[in-house]
């Protein structure tokens, strides 16, 4: 495996990667690796406008229109 050297970090960046690392019952460089593991190799997720795309396309829009009533200043869509 390969070997990795962070240099000249925010103490505050220190501290909070040892706190995270107690908080998970690991050493920091445990907490380092699956950090970049999480952030670097996870699968990435859908847009919104690739979800909205994905959204089967039934009905009309009249089917799913709001009935609105103004309540003061304030809208409330029921």
């Amino acid at each position: 495996m390969a070997s990795l050297v962070v240099r000249n970090l925010d103490k505050n960046i220190v501290v909070a990667l040892k706190q995270r690392a107690v908080r998970h019952g690991r050493s920091a460089e445990a907490e380092h690796r699956a950090l970049l593991e999480e952030v670097l190799l996870r699968p990435k997720g859908k847009s919104f406008a690739e979800a909205l795309a994905a959204m089967p396309n039934i009905g009309r829009d009249e089917d799913f229109a709001r009935l609105e009533d103004k309540v003061g200043n304030e809208h409330v869509f029921s």
